[in-house]
Formats: structure tokens, sequence, C-alpha cells
């Protein structure tokens, strides 16, 4: 663990203890009760408590009588600093790190919203199954500019604000509408928040057009997530002026893969390509494989304006309709590119495989590439399937030595989770159709290939060599699922007929992998897989490597699409510096604090890029109000049940009080609703027919009435 997580982990530690004790109304407890009331069962998890107690008496904050405990002071609550992340229902949690979230009740948020730093205290009532706080004051805001709709009254005008997690609407002095009108959506800047109002004041900054048309919520939602339009003038100028040119001296320097067999395979519409995969037979019947990734590093050099801006973007963010880029489109879609027959400048990482996937040899480091072809998926697809055009015999090859790799995950205990990828097909900026694509061979076969650089650059850097200290790494990690979160999920699955079957001497991802195969054969996997996704904890970036529990990899790293991620720039940087010997140059602290922001930035472009589904999801069902369509139950709640259209996707809600069937209640333990007549369930993964009653573009809703549904 790293010496900033350990801190935090004692510092979360000994808050709980000082919190139980001064919930107790004076009563000494020892160690183990503490160690019992703070939720801590573990035997190692008992030792931390009693050597955290000794240091807290050592420290003056508790008084030991006997070996029983009692907190000295209610000095000890004083109030703790943390971010603040609101619900749709106005409510909140205390985000508290290698700790339990605190929860605020409503009334309690005082005037914070979301994400924003606050100073909080605990609530006093030990009685409390969770903690709960309240809050005291706004310390930082995270944010001071708002997307919403103008509502303007004769003397007075409100902002509704797109986002469900701001929970208040702004109040606008007209003399502030900076010429908006009624219904147009706009950005909205708070000004002040006075301590007994219940909204805060704020004033129009920018005006982004009628509420309701696509472009003007495309732009709502990038303005909404802070996604910038474009690249500033000096950038653009700066990617410009980079030297592109590939010299003699250059080529020199790396190693030729200019006259190997190397392909591309990319989907049909990608404008950059990241990757290359080479294919080389060797006298002894082995395969040489070469993962050829952009050398973004070699164009974008650290301390450089480009650099600082990728650096705040982060990540490349793909809406609906557009793309938000991390680089300039002259260095991503073409400098970087590796586009057939073109030179190109890479970084690799490249493998002897045998017959049976296993590597012999491994080398890593920069080269010179020159791409044969391009292929689409769907072309790679067909040479697997029909076993004939071009490049048919590398590419089967290929695809024989990624099924070999993958069984091999497989019974390591990687997660084989299946998605469905929603693709909308746009004409004129108008979504006219949907593409259901799931994954083929041909997408297996390069997804096993870049998990086969990513894994192995991360353990070449990550293991450290004999005499030498650990070297200074970006990795992905993936914890694995608590065991609250499993419980859930057990609950869940039992509730629907299914169990979560534990396999002798295997870990849990075995357990979970044969309920996947079963949802699957019972074609209910597309309300069971989500559920297992829920389940799980997030991957993120650390400095500090714990394993891709997903992956059932000890190590991993990202390394194959520096274009669209930064730390995968990062992770080219840091190894080249090892291959060259070098002193780190970033220290596991900085890597830390950076991992965070990257991680950050990606959960931002993920809810973006959701919120554009959700927007186009609306824009194509407009027309089809009254229409009737076969759906899923995705989700319930005590208000309604959300419906997943099966033959695009598209979710919209019924609410309870419009169910005409049976007077439904809803259930909270088995997440359903019940019929109070009849005793009819709906719940996830039920079988229904609806009918669109209403489309609404400005809160980007769909509503359903129930038709039928199925009785179990």
């Amino acid at each position: 663990m790293s010496n900033n997580k350990g801190k935090k982990l004692k510092k979360n530690i000994k808050r709980k203890i000082i919190q139980f004790l001064a919930h107790s109304n004076g009563k000494p407890f020892n160690a183990v009760q503490i160690a019992k009331g703070i939720g801590f069962t573990q035997p190692i998890q008992k030792k931390q408590v009693s050597k955290f107690l000794s240091e807290l008496e050592q420290d003056g904050e508790v008084t030991n009588s006997s070996g029983n405990y009692t907190v000295n002071s209610e000095s000890n609550l004083e109030s703790s600093e943390a971010r603040i992340e609101f619900t749709a229902k106005g409510s909140a949690y205390i985000i508290i790190e290698d700790g339990d979230d605190i929860y605020i009740s409503k009334e309690k948020t005082k005037n914070a919203l979301d994400g924003d730093l606050v100073s909080f205290v605990m609530d006093d009532n030990p009685n409390r199954r969770k903690p709960e706080g309240k809050v005291e004051r706004v310390i930082e805001r995270k944010k001071t500019e708002f997307v919403g709709t103008l509502e303007i009254s004769d003397k007075f005008a409100f902002v509704i604000t797109d986002s469900r997690k701001t929970h208040v609407d702004f109040f606008i002095d007209l003399k502030h509408l900076n010429k908006a009108k009624n219904g147009d959506k706009v950005i909205v800047k708070l000004m002040n928040w006075p301590e007994k109002m219940n909204s805060p004041f704020g004033k129009i900054t920018k005006i982004l057009g009628k509420s309701g048309e696509t472009n003007t919520e495309m732009n709502a939602i990038m303005e909404d997530f802070e996604l910038p339009y474009q690249f500033p003038a000096e950038i653009l100028q700066a990617a410009e002026d980079v030297d592109t040119t590939i010299s003699a001296k250059e080529i020199a320097k790396r190693k030729d893969f200019r006259d190997v067999d190397t392909l591309t395979i990319d989907p049909f519409d990608a404008k950059d390509f990241d990757d290359a995969i080479s294919y080389k037979e060797l006298e002894n019947g082995n395969i040489e494989v070469g993962v050829h990734i952009a050398d973004v590093s070699h164009y974008v050099t650290k301390g450089t304006i480009i650099d600082d801006e990728a650096i705040e973007r982060a990540t490349s963010v793909y809406l609906v309709d557009r793309v938000v880029p991390m680089l300039p489109e002259v260095l991503s879609n073409q400098v970087c590119s590796l586009r057939p027959n073109e030179e190109k400048l890479t970084f690799s990482a490249v493998f002897e495989l045998d017959k049976e996937a296993k590597i012999q040899k491994s080398w890593f480091g920069r080269t010179v590439i020159n791409s044969n072809r391009r292929f689409t998926y769907e072309e790679a697809q067909e040479r697997i399937e029909n076993k004939e055009g071009d490049y048919q015999k590398e590419i089967n090859v290929l695809n024989d030595l990624a099924q070999i790799m993958r069984a091999k995950r497989m019974n390591s205990g990687a997660l084989n989770i299946e998605s469905t990828e929603v693709k909308f097909i746009i004409e004129d900026g108008k979504p006219v159709g949907v593409k259901l694509k799931t994954s083929q061979e041909a997408h297996k076969l390069v997804e096993e290939f870049m998990l086969l650089a990513n894994k192995n650059v991360s353990k070449f850097i990550g293991i450290p060599k004999k005499g030498e200290a650990k070297y200074p790494n970006i990795y992905r990690i993936h914890d694995k699922p608590s065991e609250d979160r499993i419980a859930d999920l057990q609950r869940f699955v039992s509730d629907n007929g299914y169990e979560i079957k534990e396999v002798k001497d295997k870990p849990l991802s075995f357990a979970l992998n044969n309920l996947l195969t079963e949802a699957k054969e019972n074609r209910e996997l597309n309300f069971i897989g989500p559920m297992v996704i829920r389940s799980m904890a997030k991957a993120v970036y650390s400095a500090e490597n714990i394993g891709h529990y997903g992956l059932a990899f000890d190590y991993y790293s990202h390394f194959t699409s520096p274009i669209r991620r930064y730390p995968d720039l990062m992770l080219h940087r840091i190894l080249q510096n090892f291959l060259d010997k070098k002193a780190p140059h970033i220290t596991e602290d900085e890597i830390e604090q950076q991992a965070k922001y990257f991680s950050n930035q990606e959960k931002k472009a993920t809810d973006a890029e959701r919120a554009s589904t959700k927007f186009m999801q609306v824009v194509f069902m407009k027309d089809k109000v009254g229409q009737e369509f076969a759906g899923t139950i995705s989700g319930v709640t005590s208000y309604g049940i959300f419906v997943e259209i099966n033959e695009n996707k598209c979710e919209g809600l019924i609410r309870t009080n419009n169910i005409t069937q049976d007077r439904f209640f809803f259930e909270e333990d088995g997440k359903k609703l019940v019929g109070k007549k009849y005793g009819d369930e709906l719940k996830m993964g039920s079988k229904v027919t609806i009918e669109i009653t209403k489309v609404d573009m400005v809160n980007r809703t769909i509503d359903m009435n129930l038709s039928d549904y199925e009785k179990v």
C-alpha cells in the first residue's frame, strides 16, 4: 500500500473509533467491542483497532481504563472536509476515501451543490445503521456555471437546471437575463446563495439556443460536462508546426518493421488508428506478433502547450454525433494515425509465440512500420468465417492464437461479460436508425493482442529486477467486489430464479461466469449482465498495483491508445525512460495524483457519452408516440418501472400510478412492484409491451404506458 493511502486509511479508522466512542454517552468499551461496533470483524482488522487505540491514547484522544476506552472530549468531533455527491432526490453522500460514505439528508445539505468541498459533522445518533451527518459550510465550489432552461415570469425568472444532481433551480433577476428569452437553453453563473434562501441567485452568461433543438441540446451536454468545443488557436498552430518528417537518422534509432506484413483492424467509421498488428512466420515454426502503437510521445513532448492541453482533457470523448478529441486532428487523424501505405513511427511490444500461444521471447521499444492494409471489423470477420480474401491466412492464424489466449484468461478467472453496443445511424445530424452490435471473433482478436501488450508492458516495468528498486508506473487496477455488493447481487439473482454457486477451490469469478452463461442460455443476459457489472468495483488508474480482477491479471496498464488516452502516453514515456535505464522522471506520489485526475476525467467522459446517447434516444423516439413496442424491464423504483425497448435499446419510464392492470406497490427487498389484487410481479427482466405516450425533448425523457406484461 502506498504511503498516502496508508495514512488515509489510518485516519479513517481512527475517525470511526472516535465517532463510535463519542456516540456511546460516556460508556466504556474494550477493543473487541469497538472493532465490532465499527464493523471490523476480521482478525487483521481487530489488530488495527488495537494498534490505533494505543496511538489515540498516546495522543490524548481517548482514555484507557483497564482496557476499556472512552473519548476524552467532544473536541474530537470537530468538522471534517470532503466532497459531497447528491442524488436525484436531493439527499447526498459525503465521499470518504477508504471508508464508508456518510449520508446527508436533504434538510442538512445547507447550500452545497454536487461535487462541492464541504465541512461536515457527524450526527450523534448511535442507533443509526449507517453513518449520517450534516453540512456545516461550503469550502470550495466544484463549479459555478450550470446549464438549464430559462423560464421567465413578469417580475423574475428561474433557470431549471439539466442535471438531476443539481437539486435546485436558480433565481434570476430580470436585469441579469443578458437578452435571453423564455425557453432558451442557457448557462447560468452562480452569484451568491443567501443562507435563508431556497434558491441560489444567478445571472445568464451564455445563450445556447432554443431548448429541445438537437444541436442546442448536444452543445448543452458539452457545456454541462465542461467539454471544450474546440482547441484554442495557439494549440492548433502548435500542432501544425510539429515536425512530421521521418528522417533516416530517426529510423536508424528504431527497429524496422516496414517489410513485415502489418494490418490495422478498426470500426468502419474510425478516424484515427492507434494500433496495428504485424505477422511474421519464423523458421522454428513460431509466429512473431508485433503490437505497434502510435508513438505520440515522439511528437507531443512533455511541457509543451499541446501536452498541457492533452493532460487537461485526459481523454477523447465520443458523443453520439461528434468527438471531443484529446489531441488536435492534425495529430490524431493524420500524423499519428497508422494509416495504410504510410511510414509511421510506433512504440511496440513484440512477442514470439509458439502454437500454444506461449511467449518464447518478448521485446519492447520504438519502431517504424508501414501498414499494408486497413481492415474494418466486418472485413476481418469475413476472412475468419469464409477463409477467403487477402491476408486471410494471417488473420486466421492470429485469431487461433487469440482464442487460445482468451481461453487461458477464462481459465485463470477472468470475467466473461458480454455486452451489446448500440450505435445510432446519423444522417444530417439526426438519428434515423439503430445498429445493435455484439462482439465477434474479429473484435476479440484485436482485444486479446491489445491485452497481451498492456499486460506484458506493465509486468516488464512493474516487476523489479534483482537488486533494483520498484520503478514508478501507472497501472490500470480493478479491485475485487465487496461482500456487500455480492450479497445484494445474490439477493437479486435469487429473486429471479438464479444462484451464485461457488466453484470449489476457484475464485468467485468462476461462479459469476457460470451465472452469466446460464442467463445467456435462458436469453436473460440483458438484465443479469448489467447487475453483475453493477456489483463490480470501478476500474481506475493508480500508482499502486493491486492487479485487475476482471481480467485476472496481476499486472495491467494502458499502453495501446495514446492518441485518445493520456495515461497511455504517460506510460510510453515511463517505458522509454525504463529502457534507457534512467532514474525515474516522475515519483509515485506524482503519478498517483495524476491517476486520480485521469480516473475522474474518464468518469466524466463516460457520463457525457451516456447523456448524449440518452438524448439521441429521445430524438429517435420523437415521432413514435402512440406506437407499441416489446420491451424488458430494466429498472424498478418506488415511482415506476424503466423499460428498455428490445429492438432499439431506447429506455423510458412507466409511472406506478399510471399502471391500470392492478394497484402495484413497491417491495424494497425484492426491487419489484407487486399487484395488490392479483399478486403479479413487475421486476427486472420481465417482458412487457408498452406504448409511447410522451417524448420530452427539453427534459430528455420518454414516457410510456403498460399495455401488457408476462405473468409468472
